[in-house]
């Protein structure tokens, strides 16, 4: 199952818009969006109640919730990391070409794309918890599937995409349910501790998974899809376990304006994430930069494997890249708290944009593996405090009804930046070497910065009352 948190400690993921929040009742932005409604400038099929602030949870529950989430989506990352670090491995020990291995890669992110939006739909509505933990139950089943048929023999190829399937299909639903947890469990206070603790147990995740994915596929090629399976079953039972029950109060809940239940009115109520955030400035400055950023540190991590391959360097000094980057990255999630502490979402992203311009450019000219550790590692350093103020002032933003079709919106544009960014970067290095290929994203970053120091004032002007 995928992770709960930022797409940006992982390229291949995306969840920068996970965990929304419901903000303060006062907030400008909901005043819009109730004159919107008054006036029927709102979407035909859809309204929504005003939304008010989220009763306070007692704080003991808090803690003991926020505490369950945190190890359900870290045994969550943990196992995911695990078996998707030995799938393709699996395949191609069967016999099975790099196409294939890549054709199940793309058939299970297609199934995310198109289900994560429908399934944030009833997650909004009131169903977040059961959503999560039937979710985390059939993906648990589908890896044990798997499991038993590795133990058994050589896998048919049709066998082992069916069961990779039904686990995608389930991780889409869990991760678009997921999105506006922390709303129903965490005080407002702690927002931004909890989106750093979050994300690095993430993080935490990419750096562990992989590195035990290999030892358990050495030992047993079963191995790793039972330590997965195991880890949803963690996760569900941890869900399970939260005494929130995981949705907002009933009148908070989205209702349609009348009873239609046909297919026009459930796409109109799964686009009310992209209605949102075309509306709102604020969110479409996240969302250029969640996807911009996005796709170019995954651009940068390719550029640098063809880097390293064409100074002859071999498996040991990628392993090296990758451990300081997300050892890097580790550390950036840990310290983003301290970092941003109370400034406005501006006033972090503008600084943040541009110190990630020198390191992608000094890519350009690294060649050793401990240099272009180095440089990845600060950039996986900088982001994280960025994220952060970004998460804590998109939860203050969007209405409780909402949540998790925004966050959805947010997530699809991210991973669909980081899934073109392999073979764009591939073709520009093929094309113009690997320095060229550094060059231009330090280039595009330059761009982005440029852009977010003009547009992030004005974005924010008026809006900015951060919490803590």
């Amino acid at each position: 199952m995928a992770s709960h948190g930022t797409a940006i400690s992982d390229p291949a993921r995306s969840g920068l818009a996970a965990r929304l929040i419901a903000g303060p009742a006062e907030d400008p932005l909901r005043r819009r969006l109730a004159h919107r409604r008054e006036t029927g400038r709102g979407s035909p099929l859809m309204t929504h109640t005003a939304p008010v602030a989220a009763p306070a949870v007692p704080l003991p529950h808090a803690r003991r919730d926020v505490r369950l989430f945190w190890w359900a989506g870290t045994c969550d990352a943990l196992g995911s990391q695990t078996a998707g670090f030995v799938l393709p491995l699996l395949l191609l020990s069967l016999g099975r070409s790099p196409a294939q291995a890549g054709a199940v890669a793309g058939l299970g992110a297609a199934a995310t794309l198109v289900l994560g939006p429908l399934a944030a739909v009833p997650a909004d509505r009131g169903a977040r918890k059961q959503i999560m933990v039937g979710a985390a139950l059939v993906s648990a089943a589908a890896m044990v599937g798997v499991t038993v048929a590795v133990a058994a023999g050589p896998v048919p190829l049709a066998v082992l995409l069916a069961a990779v399937l039904v686990e995608r299909c389930a991780s889409a639903c869990y991760e678009a349910a997921s999105l506006g947890t922390v709303a129903l469990v965490c005080p407002p206070q702690e927002h931004r501790r909890v989106l750093s603790r979050l994300q690095a147990g993430e993080r935490g995740a990419l750096v562990a998974g992989p590195a035990l994915g290999g030892l358990l596929f050495a030992a047993a090629p079963w191995l790793p899809f039972l330590v997965d399976a195991l880890s949803y079953a963690v996760a569900a039972g941890g869900i399970r376990a939260m005494r929130s029950p995981l949705s907002p109060p009933r009148e908070q809940r989205p209702r349609t304006a009348r009873p239609r239940r046909d297919l026009r009115a459930v796409f109109a109520e799964a686009g009310a994430g992209v209605v949102l955030v075309c509306r709102e400035p604020f969110l479409r400055l996240a969302l250029v930069w969640i996807a911009a950023v996005n796709s170019l540190l995954v651009a940068l991590y390719y550029t640098t494997v063809f880097a390293l391959q064409d100074h002859g360097r071999g498996a040991a000094p990628l392993g090296l890249v990758l451990a300081l980057a997300g050892a890097a990255g580790l550390a950036g999630a840990l310290a983003a708290p301290r970092l941003v502490r109370r400034h406005a979402a501006a006033r972090v992203l503008v600084p943040v944009s541009w110190l990630l311009v020198p390191p992608a450019a000094a890519l350009a000219v690294a060649r050793d593996a401990w240099q272009f550790g180095l440089l990845l590692g600060l950039l996986c350093f900088l982001t994280p405090p960025a994220t952060v103020a970004l998460q804590a002032r998109i939860i203050q933003l969007v209405p409780p009804a909402l949540q998790a079709r925004t966050g959805t919106v947010l997530a699809t544009a991210s991973g669909a930046a980081a899934a073109l960014a392999p073979a764009l970067a591939g073709l520009a290095a093929g094309r113009a070497g690997a320095a060229a290929t550094c060059a231009g994203c330090a280039v595009l970053l330059a761009v982005l910065a440029l852009y977010v120091t003009w547009a992030a004032p004005r974005r924010t002007r008026g809006t900015e009352e951060e919490t803590g």
